[in-house]
């Protein structure tokens, strides 16, 4: 299960695109514009691979010179609790320490709280809405 980053436009990415389309945007009637997509150029772009089929994804933006926010993670269908989303976070949270940073936070979908509070992160603050769904924000110190 090889996981590496992805260069943006290029056909990793295009397969990330397309995973990350299937689980978290068609389901709520979202897509990509091209603006949403141009503002990944300097993201840190993160696959998880069997030879060329993409198993699972992440981005990675900076916020600030501290803290990085992991968005877009995605499993494809059917490979969940599998270990491929520990494996992506683990892969990130090197990446980012690897890169200074010393926070990694997120905006979690309520569903997904738990996976995330067993791998350390902790919800800061109150429930909000985003893309008309609930979410929390988490956040761990690398």
């Amino acid at each position: 299960m090889p996981i590496r980053l992805i260069d943006f436009d290029s056909p990793e990415y295009w397969k990330m695109i397309k995973l990350r389309d299937a689980i978290l945007r068609k389901p709520l009637g979202l897509t990509f514009s091209a603006e949403d997509l141009e503002k990944e150029r300097h993201d840190i772009l993160i696959g998880v691979f069997d030879e060329d089929e993409i198993l699972g994804c992440c981005v990675l933006t900076p916020e600030n010179g501290d803290t990085v926010r992991l968005r877009q993670m995605a499993v494809a269908n059917g490979l969940q609790q599998k270990g491929i989303g520990t494996t992506i976070m683990a892969y990130a949270e090197g990446i980012a320490r690897d890169r200074r940073y010393k926070y990694l936070v997120m905006h979690a979908r309520a569903v997904a709280t738990g996976f995330y509070e067993r791998l350390g992160y902790t919800i800061v603050g109150d429930q909000f809405t985003e893309v008309n769904i609930p979410h929390y924000m988490m956040g761990k110190k690398l």
